[in-house]
C-alpha cells in the first residue's frame, strides 16, 4: 500500500480543527491559561443546582453540539456538603442528579448523554453503585461507560462521576 504526503481539498482545516479540539480538551485538563481565548469555541454551562466547582473548573463546557460535564461529586448544592453515613447508593443518586442539574443548564437531560466515566474508592461497592446508576440510565440505549476504582475521591466521596453528552 503506498501512502501520500499531499493534502486532500479540505483535509488541513480538518487538521486544524482536531488540533483546535484537543487544546480545548488540554486547558479543561491541565490548566486555565487559555481558556480566554477559547470562549468563541466554547461556552461555560454553571448552574446554582449543583455544587459550585471546588477548584480551577467549569461544572460545565458546551462545545457545538457537545457537553461536557466535569466530575460531580455527591455535594448537596443546598448544603455544600456530603450528607454524613450516605451510601453508595444514595452518593451516587446525588451525584447524577448534579450532572442532570448541569445538563438541564444547558437544555439537556440525561437521555443526551453518550458517555460517563465512574470513579469508584471501592469497587465492592460496584454492584450497588450500579443498582443506583441504572434508576437513572434504564435500560433502553444507556451510555457508554468506563469504571474505575481510585485510591481516593475529592472530599472522600465514594463517587465521582464525568459525563460526555450531544445534542
Amino acid at each position: 500500500m503506498q501512502t501520500s504526503n499531499t493534502f486532500r481539498p479540505g483535509s488541513r482545516r480538518r487538521a486544524l480543527g482536531a488540533l483546535a479540539a484537543a487544546a480545548v480538551l488540554a486547558v479543561g485538563i491541565g490548566g486555565s491559561a487559555a481558556v480566554a481565548e477559547q470562549t468563541s469555541r466554547h461556552r461555560v454551562v454553571a448552574t446554582p443546582d449543583a455544587p459550585a466547582a471546588i477548584g480551577p473548573y467549569s461544572q460545565g463546557i458546551s462545545a457545538g453540539n457537545l457537553t461536557f460535564v466535569s466530575g460531580q461529586l455527591p455535594i448537596d448544592p443546598s448544603t455544600g456538603a456530603i450528607p454524613a453515613g450516605a451510601s453508595v447508593e444514595e452518593q451516587t443518586r446525588q451525584v447524577l442528579r448534579n450532572v442532570e442539574a448541569v445538563l438541564k443548564a444547558d437544555g439537556m437531560s440525561l437521555s443526551h448523554v453518550v458517555s460517563t466515566t465512574v470513579y469508584l474508592a471501592d469497587l465492592d461497592d460496584f454492584a450497588r453503585f450500579n443498582a443506583a446508576y441504572a434508576e437513572f440510565f434504564g435500560s433502553a440505549a444507556p451510555p457508554a461507560r468506563a469504571t474505575v476504582e481510585v485510591a481516593r475521591v475529592p472530599r472522600d466521596a465514594k463517587v465521582e462521576i464525568s459525563a460526555i453528552a450531544v445534542r
